[in-house]
């Protein structure tokens, strides 16, 4: 009587682990403004660094730029935030489109127009005082899903770690990266566990990417199943209890 009770609680994991396995059948796309790609072929943004360099940091908007212009005093330490439409307005200067430009390109153009303004010789020094337009987002079954700041050389692996991590029920062979590349939307599929693996490697991610960890049907269903376990076996025992006294 016992093997049956054993027989049992497989037969209903093995019911349970197919069932879930099925319901992984779900289309993927579907939205005619949605490119889905081959990973390795996952376009990338227009601003890129070459391999090997630090990343670039464009600036956006809502950013804010702590500026000095040498030798005048009330042009120093001047603390300017972005618009959101990408733009700055600063004395002497006018309104300024800076998105898009690093800190030293809007070195150049402000240094520009001040001499536009007659002032001899500007030297403009621009620094990054917080970042709010470079962000990637987080999402699906990872520990803390949120919007994270890109901080250097941002890849798939670190993305989800910014996170904390997967959770149990994650699928890290069902990664999604969507991405928007001069006006299209693009989706590529990532095998995550494989990456750890160092199997291939670990794909750049760039700044507005949303990275989406896949959920494991299969595990949820299985810790259904472990918790109602109990319950199923229990009369059975009582009735085996029974028929021995």
């Amino acid at each position: 009587m016992t093997v049956s009770v054993r027989k049992l609680g497989l037969l209903v994991i093995a019911l349970g682990l197919g069932t879930a396995g099925c319901s992984r059948n779900v289309a993927f796309g579907g939205d005619p403004n949605l490119s889905v790609t081959n990973s390795a072929e996952l376009p990338t943004p227009a601003r890129v660094a070459k391999p090997g360099d630090p990343e670039p940091y464009l600036v956006g908007p809502y950013d804010r730029l702590t500026i000095d212009v040498f030798g005048i005093a009330e042009l120093q330490q001047r603390d300017i935030q972005i618009d959101a439409s990408g733009r700055m307005s600063f004395p002497m200067a006018g309104v300024v489109s800076v998105q898009g430009l690093t800190p030293a390109e809007v070195e150049d153009v402000l240094e520009a127009r001040l001499r536009e303004a007659f002032v001899r010789n500007p030297q403009v020094t621009v620094n990054l005082k917080e970042a709010i337009s470079r962000v990637i987002t987080v999402g699906g079954q990872v520990k803390k899903p949120g919007i994270y700041p890109v901080v250097g050389q941002m890849t798939l692996l670190r993305a989800i770690a910014r996170a904390e991590g997967v959770d149990e029920f994650s699928d890290l062979e069902d990664v999604i990266v969507f991405r928007s590349v001069e006006g299209q939307r693009y989706a590529g599929i990532y095998n995550a566990e494989a990456i750890r693996r160092g199997a291939y490697p670990d794909p750049a991610i760039y700044a507005d990417d949303v990275v989406m960890v896949g959920d494991s049907a299969a595990r949820r269903r299985f810790k259904d199943i472990l918790a109602i376990m109990p319950a199923l076996l229990t009369p059975l025992v009582i009735a085996i209890d029974r028929f021995s006294n």
